[in-house]
């Protein structure tokens, strides 16, 4: 369904995307933030679901800048190679390509953002600093805490795992506290990853609560 293209960034870093179409006119865009095994089978597919969905979806390669065309699956020694990307991100350069996502499909109508694991920081960040945005949707965001200060500047709806060993529960609570404006849902079985259904962590009846939940928060504020 999709292809993979290339984006520029502001500084003119030229880097990798995938991206899907819907067959029909698109309701809007959305952009997939990847988790730390870059846009592989999975960020892939949810790309090619949000198409089904109505939605042109546009994933940026945000390790391209470090390790182009990175791709990961999930065994233990992929994950453990996947985690040295994110010893010290560069914060700054994600956001400006994924600003560079945002602006490839502004034009097919109202977008929004959705990202998985590291994505979901991403996402919560994109929210508060990017422009362009209608919605921001965060699963599992273990930095989002850092960042709860922030005010979002579009809705913003976070997914976490009670049992999430990345995330702490009181990381959570926290942000609750500080962002009362932005919806948190806390899925009382699952595991960090609990969406991605090619992990040992999925959770198959929180992400079929979960996906819904973020259309339905698109349908609504992507219009």
């Amino acid at each position: 369904m999709g292809q993979d293209i290339k984006l520029t960034a502001s500084d003119n870093f030229q880097l990798g995307a995938y991206r899907a179409d819907p067959a029909g006119s698109p309701k809007g865009a959305v952009v997939v933030i990847q988790e730390i095994f870059g846009v592989n089978h999975h960020i892939r597919s949810v790309c090619d679901r949000l198409a089904g969905e109505g939605y042109v979806a546009i994933a940026p390669s945000i390790f391209d800048r470090t390790s182009p065309n990175f791709q990961s699956g999930y065994t233990p020694d992929e994950i453990a190679e996947a985690r040295k990307f994110v010893a010290n991100p560069d914060w700054e350069a994600m956001l400006r390509d994924t600003q560079a996502a945002i602006d490839a499909v502004r034009s097919v109508g109202p977008v929004g953002i959705v990202g998985f694991c590291l994505g979901g920081s991403v996402a919560f960040v994109a929210a508060t600093r990017l422009s362009g945005l209608k919605a921001a949707i965060g699963y599992y965001g273990g930095a989002v805490v850092r960042f709860a200060e922030e005010t979002p500047k579009a809705p913003t709806q976070l997914h976490f795992g009670e049992k999430d060993a990345g995330i702490p529960r009181t990381d959570v609570e926290t942000v609750k506290a500080k962002r009362p404006d932005v919806e948190v849902f806390i899925y009382p079985d699952a595991q960090h990853g609990f969406h991605c259904d090619e992990r040992a962590s999925y959770d198959k009846a929180s992400a079929d609560i979960a996906w819904p939940r973020s259309m339905a928060f698109f349908a609504k504020h992507l219009t």
